[in-house]
């Protein structure tokens, strides 16, 4: 299976009440992480990395930031005459929809019919990791599968509501549970599926017409022996956000080489939207350690542990500790921050001080000043 024969299908939405902080005026798919990129493009980078030249965006609010930082997908090399990156929102979709999966995908039947691609992919934007796809197609074809699930074996990132998997040592799933979780390692849903196009429709279609939404549920699980369903293993690095917790721990992984190696690997890289600014700088007297710091920034205080974003201030006496500080925040004179979350454009003021805690960092809202 060639990647160009493959629809990449992203839901920008799914998820956002795991992480309402952050989602409140964005949706997940557009969620800042790791100094300059954003969830969404994790799991497009991989599409494009696996030779898929169409991807379909399907969004539904507030997804007035994802728009800019998408653009026209040049910088995913998906700016094309033909093909290329298409957002889908709400507007002018034939079918309403109710958030769920499922009406979401009727509602953009007529992009799938006019679609000539044999396979679709589908795909969450809350996992943060580096697939290689490619393997998936073959594995796919090898095994003749009608769907291929891509899971993780390992202990379970979300206790109440992951989607485990049964498979036996062919690949097949035997069964699978919603909503669950295990204090043992477990084969986990990574929230990516590959589908035959016109078998998606009809599923779809029948869902629809039983007043069934739920796609885990009431299209993977009730066909699932009716179907030849088969599981492929990543083997590689993912941080699921499924949680506000899980978001800061996710970024704090960051600071470990091995990490940043398996993730941002030369050969599959992953790519975000070009912001053209001045190298970071540092001012007499500034201490910077074991931080991830982005172009633009200037750091006149002491930085230990932290991940900033572009265009952030940090000014004299501040000293900030585990912390992640979102694009052009400023942090005042003498302001101490510990195990804190900062949005973006955010501004503190002299003589501040917030500490929260490794399992509940403090979380500061988008454009507040303090």
């Amino acid at each position: 299976m060639r990647g160009n024969n493959v629809l990449g299908i992203l839901f920008a939405y799914v998820h956002e009440e795991r992480v309402r902080e952050l989602t409140e005026k964005r949706v997940m798919a557009s969620i800042p992480f790791g100094g300059r990129y954003r969830l969404v493009d994790f799991p497009l980078s991989n599409m494009v990395n696996s030779g898929i030249n169409k991807v379909g965006v399907i969004t539904e609010e507030n997804y007035q930031s994802l728009m800019d930082h998408l653009g026209s997908g040049k910088a995913w090399d998906l700016s094309r005459k033909r093909e290329g990156l298409y957002l889908l929102p709400p507007f002018g979709a034939e079918t309403a929809r109710t958030g769920e999966k499922i009406s979401s995908l009727a509602s953009i039947q007529r992009f799938l019919k006019n679609s000539y691609e044999e396979y679709v992919l589908l795909s969450d934007c809350d996992i943060v990791a580096n697939i290689d796809l490619k393997d998936v197609f073959r594995f796919h074809t090898e095994k003749q599968a009608d769907i291929t699930v891509i899971y993780r074996h390992g202990a379970s990132p979300d206790i109440d509501r992951n989607v485990v998997y049964t498979v036996d040592p062919e690949g097949f799933v035997r069964d699978m549970l919603i909503k669950r979780g295990s204090d043992a390692d477990c084969n986990y849903g990574l929230g990516m599926c590959l589908v035959g196009r016109e078998k998606l429709m009809e599923l779809v279609d029948d869902c629809m017409s039983r007043n069934l939404y739920d796609f885990d549920r009431d299209l993977m699980q009730r066909h699932l022996r009716d179907l030849k369903v088969y599981g492929y293993e990543s083997v590689e690095t993912a941080y699921s956000i499924n949680s506000f917790s899980s978001y800061f721990n996710a970024n704090m992984a960051l600071m470990d080489p091995k990490v940043r190696a398996q993730l941002f690997r030369a050969d599959r890289p992953i790519y975000t939207k070009v912001r053209d600014d001045m190298p970071a700088k540092y001012g007499l007297g500034s201490l910077a350690t074991n931080s991830i710091i982005a172009d633009g920034c200037v750091i006149d205080g002491e930085v230990e542990n932290c991940v900033l974003f572009r265009g952030v201030q940090v000014k004299k006496g501040a000293k900030l500790k585990n912390c992640v500080v979102m694009q052009d925040s400023v942090i005042g004179e003498n302001t101490r921050l510990d195990y804190a979350v900062v949005d973006k454009n955010v501004e503190f003021g002299q003589n501040r001080a917030m500490q929260g805690h490794q399992n509940y960092p403090v979380y500061i809202a988008k454009g507040s000043k303090v």
